[in-house]
């Protein structure tokens, strides 16, 4: 059964983050905004209509081994991933 980000995770220290619904213009900085508010331990949960390999490479560069990246799911059309930041 495929993933549906508009169900909340109930797991404690693990916040969505749906790209699909924010205007493209907006979605990095809304993404970066959204990580930089998150505390040691937790976790953003996001998903998108497609894998986003320039924004992981931008990620990386700005947070560096700070945020740890982990694919949830990467069925067509829905791409989940875990952006944990580290302890």
């Amino acid at each position: 059964m495929a993933h549906d980000c508009s169900i909340p995770v109930l797991a404690e220290g693990v916040y969505e983050f749906d790209a699909r619904g924010v205007a493209k213009r907006f979605r990095h900085a809304a993404i970066f905004g959204a990580l930089s508010a998150l505390e040691p331990g937790e976790t953003m949960r996001f998903c998108n209509d497609h894998n986003p390999l320039p924004l992981l490479a931008q990620i990386a560069q700005h947070f560096g081994t700070g945020v740890k990246v982990a694919y949830v799911s990467q069925e067509p059309g829905e791409i989940i991933i875990d952006f944990h930041v580290a302890t």
